[in-house]
């Protein structure tokens, strides 16, 4: 399906209001070349989220992460099981003495690195070796007990982060960002010895961690409590306080899902429902800037370095058309308030639950297994093809910027909810959902150099960019045919949906009328052209 989509180029009002009507218009964005907001915000580009250390050795993975640096950028990339065995980072001879190996590390920091991409380091989980316990995480069995010798742990940090300098040079691993654990608040994530007693546990390893680290450079960041929500926040300000014990940074994580009946789909996932704050993600980003700047630590940056429509690798809201507008809402909201707002995670190459059974699956990524570009991929794509100056425009669910080569851009989007909370994710997302029109927008653009242009304009939306309602179409198979591959990725090819050539008169105006429907992306690139 297409949806009829048409821009025109307008003269002045009073030449043309007599011949031609102007089309009847729902939503105005309306900016003007010279009336400047400010640099384009980047926060995007921070940091990006992947499953686990070990993934990251697969070529699939560093072939989908180079795709993704080739068409967004990345800054930083985070992801779990650092520590973990299947790393192979720690082991004990037979009389206790500790034994260090880093070559998977360095695999896959070195591999990293040369994709211009630092790791935001997750200190994370134990080693079995190790550990004091034998609580386990996820399908590939991360143990998530403290140290069973703190002098051995604070070694292995040490060790670690003294060959990183050593490997890099400190005027680089300066740059990194150590967290310390992930989701401590979160039973599964954590075990400590004396369950009344886990946040003070986790403030014990929070404390000897940072201390590791900064034994190798002081001015390495340290922060925490990475928390799943920003409950524990307050409690590590003012122990951190109390205690002398370094915070550069505070983490924590947030998803958009609310409440809604319980139960179990036919496949044994939990139903999950959006929230009814669709910007719940973004707000919950800032919502401890002020109790940061109360504390000891004020002005300390925000590292969200989980977030999501939902913490389900197993939710179909993720392959989704929706994702996409959600996505920009959240980074429009955002804009500059937080240092890093980490996406989970840019590949469905994760096996939290084990390797997916099916191509779409309601993973997390941005990409698919073998390499389809979802829908949220292109939220993504999309900012970062926007100019770095941003204009006025009063409109919410748009940015307008132009470029130093003399180019301008408009991204813009509706964001409906399309459950209004009450309809589980399992349910809704697992069938096609044609696009309501929401009518048209029009986009008045003023004081543009006068010249000859290209207009391009791209969308994603129901059937536009959008391989999960053809792979629902097909009958969800279970696996891949060559031909319904090529049809997937036929259905996201990410190429302009039309490029016509236009020239800007002296009056300087551009009028782009648009047909836009629920959840729709649209992005307009005014491209100059030479003479």
């Amino acid at each position: 399906m297409s949806h009829p989509f048409y821009a025109r180029v307008l003269l002045p009002v009073c030449l043309l209001a007599s011949t031609l009507a102007a089309p009847a218009a729902d939503r105005q964005i309306t900016a003007d070349w010279n009336s400047v907001q400010g640099p384009t915000a980047q926060l995007f580009h921070e940091c990006i989220g992947a499953g686990r250390a070990n993934e990251g050795l697969r070529a699939d993975w560093q072939r989908q992460l180079a795709l993704c640096q080739g068409e967004i950028g990345f800054k930083q990339i985070r992801f779990h099981g650092l520590l973990s065995d299947d790393m192979g980072v720690y082991a004990e001879g037979r009389d206790g003495r500790p034994i260090h190996n880093w070559q998977y590390v360095d695999s896959l920091y070195d591999a990293l690195l040369a994709q211009h991409i630092r790791p935001l380091v997750e200190l994370s989980f134990m080693p079995s070796a190790l550990a004091s316990g034998s609580k386990k995480i996820f399908w590939w069995q991360a143990n998530v007990t403290p140290p069973k010798s703190y002098p051995k742990w604070d070694a292995l940090i040490h060790d670690l982060v003294a060959h990183w300098t050593e490997r890099y040079g400190a005027e680089e691993v300066r740059h990194w960002n150590f967290e310390i654990w992930n989701e401590p608040n979160y039973p599964g994530f954590w075990g400590p010895r004396h369950p009344d007693q886990a946040q003070a546990e986790y403030f014990e390893l929070y404390a000897h961690t940072a201390a590791a680290v900064k034994s190798v450079a002081p001015t390495y960041q340290v922060g925490g409590p990475s928390g799943a929500g920003p409950d524990w926040v307050p409690a590590l300000l003012a122990f951190c306080a109390a205690s002398n014990v370094p915070l550069d940074f505070v983490s924590y994580h947030g998803y958009g899902l609310g409440g809604g009946p319980s139960g179990l789909d036919a496949d044994g996932n939990s139903y999950l429902y959006l929230s009814p704050d669709l910007l719940a993600p973004a707000r919950n980003a800032y919502s401890q800037r002020a109790a940061i700047d109360a504390s000891p630590f004020a002005g300390r940056p925000i590292h969200v370095t989980e977030w999501s429509t939902s913490y389900s690798p197993r939710d179909p809201v993720h392959d989704s058309y929706f994702s996409a507008p959600y996505i920009l809402a959240q980074f429009k909201e955002i804009q500059t308030r937080v240092a890093s707002f980490s996406y989970w995670v840019f590949t469905d190459i994760f096996e939290e639950n084990g390797p997916a059974m099916t191509p779409f699956h309601g993973g997390f990524g941005l990409l698919t297994i073998g390499g389809i570009k979802k829908p949220a991929f292109y939220a993504y794509q999309f900012l970062n093809q926007l100019g770095p100056t941003e204009l006025k425009n009063a409109d919410p669910q748009s940015w307008v910027c132009r470029d130093t080569r003399g180019g301008a851009q408009i991204l813009l989007w509706d964001l409906t909810h399309p459950t209004g909370g009450t309809i589980a994710n399992h349910v809704y997302f697992r069938q096609p959902h044609p696009a309501p029109d929401k009518g048209t927008v029009t986009v008045h653009l003023t004081g543009v150099p006068a010249g000859k242009y290209e207009l391009q304009r791209w969308h994603v939306g129901y059937h536009h960019n959008d391989p999960y309602t053809t792979y629902l179409e097909m009958a969800s198979p279970g696996q891949l045919t060559r031909t319904q591959d090529q049809t997937l990725r036929d259905a996201s090819r990410g190429e302009p949906e039309a490029s016509e050539p236009l020239e800007i008169p002296a009056s300087g105006e551009l009028n782009a009328v648009l047909p836009i429907h629920e959840n729709d992306v649209l992005l307009l690139k005014l491209v100059p052209q030479s003479n």
